[in-house]
């Protein structure tokens, strides 16, 4: 599989519940901590957090004296977000009109629903004060492979191109350190790894919660039957004996220079 060039804007392939966020989804700020240590924020500075989500991690960020802006393209986590006191804006990170405003900028966790990875580095290239640094951590190539593989067979078996509506971008380490340098970025480190997560609830939850297009495309009375064939399917691979799951994630980190 690959994943694909279908640039339709992001809030069309991925919406989110901020509920089901916050019981689905903390575990995805709880891992970030290798990630924030690379950014080595200081007091003082001003950080922009692009894919903030609910802001939880945007929240522990600014306890440092921190000026944090959080940015988002989901008018539900943004309204938690905000809910939190933080500043907070509403856009798409593709998109980004900030002009030498930030001494730093930070994504955990949401860089793969960016398809025009291009762009949102030169959006950050131009946020940047001279000198200023872009930190992120996202899902790398095969990012959650075994699960992928089972969702588009299903979808394929109900004669649906898997390809035209898989929401991620998900590079290898040198393709992505390739958009940075294009964008005028000094890459000092970047690394691919797997990161194997385990979760308490089912699988199926995990896909109406991080790949809602794959359910979207299907009726309402169907996806309940989809999600038990792809629970079916999975369970040989990745359901333990206590009746976990892991999920196959990888990930990209990397910490890279404006010039």
């Amino acid at each position: 599989m690959n994943s694909g060039t279908f640039l339709r804007p992001t809030s069309e392939l991925q919406q989110w519940d901020a509920t089901q966020y916050e019981s689905n989804a903390r575990f995805v700020a709880h891992l970030a901590s290798a990630a924030v240590e690379l950014l080595a924020l200081q007091p003082g500075e001003r950080l922009l957090d692009i894919g903030c989500g609910d802001g939880y991690l945007s929240e522990q960020l600014s306890r440092g004296g921190v000026d944090v802006v959080g940015f988002d393209y989901s008018p539900e986590l943004v309204k938690a977000a905000r809910a939190r006191g933080l500043d907070v804006r509403l856009g798409n990170a593709e998109q980004l009109y900030f002009h030498q405003e930030f001494d730093a900028v930070f994504s955990n966790a949401a860089m793969h629903w960016m398809r025009q990875a291009d762009q949102v580095a030169l959006g950050v290239h131009s946020a940047l004060k001279p000198g200023g640094r872009f930190v992120g951590e996202f899902a790398g190539a095969e990012n959650a492979l075994i699960i992928r593989r089972a969702v588009h067979d299903a979808l394929a078996r109900r004669s649906i191109d898997p390809e035209e509506i898989d929401p991620w971008y998900l590079p290898s380490a040198g393709a992505y350190q390739q958009v940075l340098e294009n964008a005028g970025f000094h890459v000092s480190s970047i690394s691919w790894f797997e990161r194997p997560v385990i979760i308490d609830y089912p699988i199926g939850q995990w896909i109406e919660t991080f790949g809602s297009p794959y359910l979207t495309i299907l009726p309402a009375a169907a996806r309940g039957a989809f999600l038990g064939e792809v629970t079916e399917e999975l369970a040989g691979d990745l359901l333990l004996s206590d009746g976990r799951w892991t999920v196959d994630y990888t990930r990209l980190r990397f910490r890279a220079e404006k010039k």
